[in-house]
């Protein structure tokens, strides 16, 4: 059987064109993939006889224009290693665009970065997840490996439903569950599914939750939040309202769980006018106080829809949520997910599923909640020492607290913090414009975000940025 281009060994794109000659052409391709990053240093290029047959030239064009490169420094070449890109070879141009300045030059990427959303990924379990990884692949069979179906793979709901059951007080059957690509796809196919009219949120959110459901045809409207959490008994007021968006564990952003009365109100409602409360229970594992609160759909699993995610508890990266429906939302939203959305990585799911009955979630759970505890207790204790007169709100819970400011500071605490290279949100970047006006300040601080190796840093400059107190505080 002849050669053929498929056959041959790694591949590279090189355009030969310019003028003299096709050895020219290949020198200066050659150099020009190596100047600008696109072959970086010690990176093995084709056998010379490979690329020779991938080009359509002669194989001692290839090996001269190698050795020329070799000579000037460019390329290496080693018996029984082949031919590399030099280790030092001319700095990788960096686009103008990754080079932008911030303020006073400052460079767009902070230092440390305090903003809420995400977890410590440094913490996540490579390890642990590997060993399930192999297990599971082992045990699926074969059918596992094909496009998949909209519900998810039956052994990560099968496993859920007991989780969710055992941890969160939800009651959860395999065929109510959904699992998506990520809270956003779980919000978006719900939207949809509820057809017209207008969905309630809290008046402290995300505003890409808000995008989210207008996308999908609705309207929304806000709920109140104060020390209690959402104002439920607003919903009895509001006309065309479908659904109510909550995070009764705790609230995002101000930190407060929503009180058993308020609790009470939202399933009332929901039971009066056959309305739906999406409960985005988004970090209720990590209580630091107590037990944590059972869930809202635990009270009534027929007006209540259950989401959860990977996102918090493990990464964001994995693209892992999931949805406990009431029996008459399970058909709507399937058909919905069904004409092309996207589907979670099947062996993803499978891990998970792995990682859930072997315990190694439970672990790993522990261990976090160990260190977002020492960072919560660290943090209160600086601020208790070195800024008596910034105290913290909320609950101990969640990977973010809230710091109480002086009346008209947040806004320039956050820019001095910017200027120093921390990146800081403050609480009103995240109060819907449509609510009525709120004269609160605070700052959002994710001490779940650092890596622990950075995290002492990062709260140094934290209290730096913080506005000094009146003596005596």
């Amino acid at each position: 059987m002849g050669n053929s281009w498929a056959t041959f060994g790694r591949d590279l794109h090189l355009d030969l064109t310019g003028p003299g000659g096709l050895r020219a052409a290949l020198l200066r391709a050659l150099r020009d993939a190596v100047r600008s990053g696109r072959l970086t240093p010690g990176t093995r290029l084709p056998s010379s006889r490979s690329l020779a047959a991938d080009l359509g030239i002669a194989r001692n064009t290839v090996a001269d224009a190698y050795a020329e490169l070799v000579a000037e420094g460019w390329l290496s070449a080693r018996q029984g290693s082949g031919t590399r890109v030099a280790a030092r070879v001319l700095p990788r141009a960096t686009p103008a665009a990754r080079r932008t300045p911030g303020p006073a030059g400052h460079a767009d990427r902070p230092r440390f970065d305090l903003t809420p959303g995400t977890p410590d990924v440094s913490a996540f379990p490579r390890t642990a997840w590997l060993a399930a990884a192999r297990r599971a692949l082992t045990a699926a069979p074969s059918e596992a490996f094909g496009y998949g179906t909209p519900r998810g793979r039956p052994e990560l709901r099968t496993v859920l439903a007991d989780y969710l059951a055992r941890a969160r007080g939800v009651r959860a059957d395999p065929d109510r569950i959904v699992i998506c690509a990520g809270f956003m796809q779980g919000l978006a196919l719900l939207s949809r599914a509820l057809g017209t009219g207008r969905l309630a949120v809290e008046s402290y959110g995300l505003d890409f939750h808000r995008s989210v459901i207008t996308r999908a045809g609705l309207g929304t409207v806000p709920l109140t939040v104060d020390e209690r959490g959402a104002r439920t008994e607003e919903l009895a007021a509001l006309d065309g309202v479908r659904a109510a968006l909550l995070t009764p564990a705790h609230q995002f952003p101000t930190g407060a769980p929503l009180h058993p009365d308020r609790r009470a109100a939202a399933v009332n409602w929901a039971r009066s006018t056959g309305g739906f409360i999406l409960e985005d229970d988004y970090d209720g594992e990590f209580r630091y106080d107590r037990q944590p609160v059972g869930a809202l759909q635990g009270l009534d699993a027929d007006h209540v829809v259950y989401l959860g995610t990977a996102s918090k508890s493990l990464a964001p990266a994995l693209r892992l949520s999931w949805m406990v429906l009431p029996d008459r939302l399970v058909d709507p939203v399937l058909a919905l997910k069904g004409t092309g959305e996207w589907q979670s990585g099947t062996l993803d799911q499978l891990t998970l599923a792995e990682f859930l009955s072997s315990g190694a979630y439970d672990r790993h759970l522990r261990g976090m909640r160990l260190r977002y505890r020492r960072r919560r207790d660290q943090l209160v204790a600086a601020l208790a020492d070195r800024a008596p007169h910034v105290h913290v709100s909320g609950i101990a819970a969640g990977l973010h607290a809230v710091l109480e400011l002086p009346p008209g500071t947040e806004q320039s605490i956050v820019q001095g913090a910017h200027w120093q290279g921390l990146a800081l949100e403050g609480l009103s970047r995240f109060h819907d414009p449509s609510a009525p006006p709120a004269s609160r300040d605070a700052l959002v601080v994710a001490y779940g975000t650092p890596p622990d190796h950075s995290f002492t840093n990062a709260l140094d400059a934290l209290l730096r940025a913080l506005p000094p107190g009146e003596p005596g505080e």
